[in-house]
């Protein structure tokens, strides 16, 4: 089965540079990758790595997050779609842990991300030192030792890296580009998916490295954001997702909510003060 890769890009240069870099060291390289730009030019000087690499352009502000993803699945040619966050590094064996699993069955791939702390990569990949330096997320369960191991709860899809099959991402309509900004639209593609029936897998071997980048404890950039599409989520759903920086909006002081209401009342507005101390040092890895 062809496999396409998928990126979604706004800044973040070394960062894309760094997983191009890493597609081209894959014990089974990717057959394109894709790269949905959510800005008006492309970089310049973007490394050459043995493989068709091919541009779309998605407008729009705030950013098109699933309006993006949903570009680069329909310019993909491959029956087999591997989404990856370009803060993403993919270790050498993640595209063709994601095929294999694939190509035995029908269902939503996910696999192991290891965050890296700020100034770790270089300009050669050395992945030894990524998987000594590289830290899992502590809410994240173990990856099984080989092959998948199925994962009932729909919510674990964490939009850094996954995979499934193309046919299978038309069918349930891709990602809800009624879900603006930051925050959401994943969550509501894992519910849809999940209430179709489709099966979830950790998957052995598809293992990536998240570079840094500066973190908000809490978000409080994406204030708007996340309110509105949270409340969109539970338009949908009947319940509320982002629950946990929701409830750091509310010991802020921000706003009146908690898991049993049907709305959000917005107290009062994040001060620019707030925001700018809520933006971590280079040590914390994880919001």
């Amino acid at each position: 089965m062809a496999i396409s890769a998928l990126t979604l890009v706004r800044g973040r240069e070394r960062h894309l540079a760094n997983l191009m870099k890493s597609l081209a060291l894959q014990t089974r390289k990717p057959d394109e990758l894709v790269i949905a730009w959510m800005q008006e030019e492309p970089h310049e000087g973007l490394p050459e790595i043995g493989l068709p690499v091919r541009h779309v352009f998605v407008p729009g502000d705030p950013m098109p997050l699933a309006a993006a993803r949903n570009r680069a699945a329909d310019a993909a040619r491959g029956e087999v779609l591997v989404f990856l966050d370009v803060d993403c590094i993919a270790g050498p064996g993640l595209v063709e842990a994601y095929g294999a699993a694939a190509g035995e069955r029908d269902g939503l791939f996910l696999g192991e991300v290891l965050y890296l702390p700020e100034g770790v990569v270089g300009e050669r990949i050395d992945y030894e030192a990524l998987d000594r330096i590289g830290q899992a997320h502590p809410s994240k369960p173990d990856m099984p030792s080989a092959g998948v191991r199925e994962e009932p709860d729909s919510g674990e899809l964490w939009g850094l890296s996954f995979a499934l099959r193309r046919e299978r991402y038309r069918a349930l309509g891709g990602m809800d580009e009624s879900f603006h900004g930051y925050g959401g639209e994943e969550t509501d593609f894992a519910a849809r998916a999940g209430a179709s029936g489709l099966r979830f897998y950790w998957t052995a071997g598809a293992r990536a490295y998240h570079q840094h980048h500066p973190v908000h404890v809490p978000p409080l950039h994406q204030f708007d954001h996340i309110l509105r599409n949270a409340a969109r989520f539970r338009d949908k759903h009947g319940r509320w997702c982002m629950d946990y920086w929701l409830s750091q909006f509310r010991d802020e002081g921000l706003i009146a909510w908690d898991e049993r209401a049907d709305r959000i009342d917005v107290k009062r507005r994040p001060e620019a003060h707030e925001i700018a101390g809520a933006l971590q040092p280079g040590e914390r890895l994880f919001s």
